[in-house]
């Protein structure tokens, strides 16, 4: 009787024990933000008087490039450190050619403590087919 009351005890506190370490690791996931993919109708919408980062080459960035935009070259061993000096609890626009940088790019912004990554579906590519103003 004592060996199958230890054994329940044993259990129950092994549940618990999993379902704190479960919520603890929703709050973990909560606090990374969240990135947003975002169609070049709402990027233009939501993006005014807001931080826009274009992530290409500064030799990509002088073809053309959003209004209001700062490059900030992704491959650059100093992104981390350069877009770690905005205010991480604002939204932040970020596009490159494509797209596939941004989706990597996002990630690492989410690590670096910012809550709201907009990111450009199809990147200057999809601005420019939608006959959005590119400044050259």
């Amino acid at each position: 009787m004592k060996a199958t009351l230890k054994l329940s005890l044993l259990i129950f506190i092994s549940i618990l024990n999993i379902n704190c370490n479960n919520k603890q690791s929703s709050k973990s996931d909560a606090q990374l933000g969240k990135i947003i993919q975002i169609s070049t109708a709402e990027f233009k919408e939501k993006s005014i008087n807001q931080t826009i980062i274009d992530i290409r080459t500064p030799q990509e960035y002088k073809q053309g490039y959003i209004e209001g935009a700062v490059n900030i070259n992704y491959f650059d061993s100093s992104f981390l450190d350069q877009v770690s000096k905005f205010d991480k609890s604002k939204p932040i626009f970020i596009y490159c050619r494509s797209g596939n940088r941004t989706s990597s790019a996002s990630k690492k912004l989410l690590k670096l403590g910012f809550t709201e990554v907009y990111d450009l579906q199809g990147g200057i590519i999809s601005w420019a087919r939608d006959k959005n103003k590119i400044i050259k």
